[in-house]
């Protein structure tokens, strides 16, 4: 146990957990600064420098709160030691990202996995490398590390702000897309953009199934996230053969969102024609 200075500790390589400076790490920052850091940082040599294992939040607070040493316990670490006890250290924390929490597990896992071969034996299973999730879940938790930034981003939201969230995706459909290309989870992003509404399990399940047939396409997509169903709020819809009746022909052969833009165009145009003393208005 030593005090080294905040300049010569750097981040661990890779870290997934993030340090937000909200209220928490306010709390945090009062509560050193009127009874001392009572836990120290675990760090371990790195040449130099040292390399933070656990207590990225501690750090930050110090560092906000100006100081220039810490407490830390130094530890003599292999990587894949120092790998499972940061993730174990920070898995402790009351709130952690689904997408934290499956970088970290799947960091975990892969370095219990390269310790088992080292030592010539078989890595552990998932369902032992975390005490407190069962392996099922924890499995769960990993796939999300296969889906695209967008649509991860949509599963943290919905952690972090609940259903108040414009888009909501619960951990079971998120895994399900994540076994889509990422060109399909492209695809299936852009058509929960355009219907603004997310897919439930089952959905996601159908949107699944259809990859595996090679028959995902975006009109089948925006099919599956149309239909109504549970608390979804239900979309404006409008009469296809009358819009499609007043649209030139030419224009019925384009792309949907070519024609839903030249719509909206119209709309803007009619409205500025209003707004300049223009006639033919229609009783609204």
């Amino acid at each position: 146990m030593t005090k080294i200075p905040i300049k010569d500790i750097e981040p661990f390589k890779n870290h997934p957990f993030k340090v937000v400076e909200d209220d928490s790490l306010k709390e945090l920052m009062e509560s050193i600064s009127n009874t001392g850091l009572i836990n120290p940082v675990i760090v371990r040599q790195n040449k130099n420098k040292y390399e933070m294992i656990s207590g990225h939040r501690r750090l930050k607070a110090m560092e906000l709160l100006g100081e220039t040493e810490i407490e830390a316990q130094i530890k003599n670490l292999s990587d894949d030691e120092a790998t499972i006890l940061m993730v174990d250290s920070n898995c402790q924390r009351e709130r952690t990202l689904p997408s934290e929490r499956a970088f970290a597990y799947k960091m975990k896992l892969d370095a219990v996995k390269h310790r088992g071969k080292s030592s010539g034996h078989d890595g552990h299973k998932s369902r032992d490398i975390i005490s407190d999730e069962s392996g099922r879940q924890i499995q769960r938790y990993i796939r999300l590390t296969y889906l695209i930034p967008e649509l991860l981003d949509i599963v943290d939201d919905t952690f972090k702000y609940g259903k108040n969230r414009y888009l909501t995706m619960g951990l079971l459909p998120a895994v399900e897309l994540s076994y889509l290309s990422k060109e399909e989870q492209k695809l299936v992003f852009a058509e929960i953009q355009y219907t603004e509404t997310t897919p439930t399990h089952g959905q996601a399940r159908r949107i699944r199934e259809l990859s595996k047939n090679k028959q995902l396409d975006d009109e089948k997509v925006e099919a599956i996230l149309d239909e109504k169903v549970g608390i979804q709020n239900e979309r404006i819809t409008f009469n296809r053969e009358k819009i499609v009746k007043e649209l030139p022909y030419e224009l019925t052969k384009r792309d949907k969102r070519y024609i839903e833009d030249y719509i909206v165009k119209a709309i803007q145009s009619y409205r500025n024609n209003l707004e300049r003393g223009g006639t033919n208005d229609l009783d609204l």
